[in-house]
């Protein structure tokens, strides 16, 4: 009788020990589990790839190209080159800005779509370069001649002279004259912008220029718009360029953004203070400012 008891004892014990090693394993795997892993960890920085569309051909026929960041329904465009190469540093400061855009999506808020135009004059921008599409500061010509030409397009006009606002087929840069166009709209990358803008409708677009180190108000016959105003100074004051609400160096007539302000469009004209820089760190303030407002 004893040996039988022994015997369902240590079955007994032998079953204890099997289910409490059973239970230990699982809490001692878990726990395991719930460590953190050891391994280093490497941050993948996110990249997004724009929508590339060719909106027009210059006189010589190169594309203008667009590049669309964002899903979202209200429009906002940045041009960059309409005076080619001459305002090379305006191109490189809209690439730039595209890098910015590709490394950094979670900027563009899904109300936005953000559209930009790098050159929108490509052939001046060949004639000081000798390079389609985006360059290096290395391949810019030195040639002040050279550099001159540039700021016009193949048909030697200034293509910030021909757009329908007190538009003229002579009119003037600094103590020059310089050609208007045949007529309002008569170049192809002229007709481009005017085409992008009756389709994507923009909320508001930004000229970059160089070198009058400033922040422009548009207006042509009925004045500034008043959105145009609270932009101007909101791209200004972040930025640290000056507002000014007009521009009076000189006359012009038929620029692009007096153009937009005609329909309805706000739009700045963004002026660097050189044409070797494009001042990266000042010009994303002043685009970050504007992001936060149309958020």
């Amino acid at each position: 009788m004893y040996q039988k008891n022994t015997k369902i004892l240590a079955i007994i014990a032998v079953v204890v020990i099997l289910v409490l090693g059973g239970i230990w394993f699982v809490v001692f795997k878990n726990s395991q589990d719930k460590k953190p892993d050891s391994t280093p960890i490497v941050e993948i920085q996110k990249v997004t790839t724009p929508i590339h569309k060719v909106i027009g051909k210059t006189v010589e026929g190169r594309d203008i190209d667009l590049y669309t960041y964002g899903t979202g329904k209200t429009h906002l465009a940045f041009v960059g080159g309409i005076h080619g190469g001459y305002e090379w540093n305006s191109v490189l400061l809209a690439y730039q800005f595209m890098d910015y855009l590709e490394a950094n999506p979670e900027i563009v808020s899904e109300n936005l779509i953000i559209d930009v135009i790098p050159s929108a004059n490509p052939d001046g921008v060949y004639k000081v370069t000798g390079k389609v599409g985006r360059f290096t500061e290395k391949s810019v010509s030195t040639n002040q001649k050279v550099l001159e030409s540039g700021r016009f397009n193949a048909d030697d006009v200034d293509l910030n002279r021909n757009f329908d606002c007190k538009w003229n087929p002579k009119s003037t840069w600094r103590s020059k004259e310089v050609s208007g166009g045949t007529t309002a709209f008569s170049e192809p990358e002229a007709k481009a912008i005017k085409s992008y803008v009756s389709e994507s409708k923009p909320s508001a677009v930004v000229f970059w220029h160089s070198q009058s180190n400033a922040v422009y108000a548009s207006q042509c016959e009925d004045g500034i718009l008043p959105e145009t105003l609270n932009i101007m100074n909101m791209y200004a004051k972040a930025s640290g360029y000056p507002a000014i609400k007009t521009f009076d160096a000189y006359a012009t007539t038929g620029a692009a953004d007096d153009w937009l302000a005609s329909i309805g469009i706000p739009a700045i004209t963004v002026e660097l203070s050189t044409h070797e820089s494009v001042e990266w760190n000042k010009n994303i303030l002043g685009i970050k400012a504007l992001l936060e407002h149309f958020r």
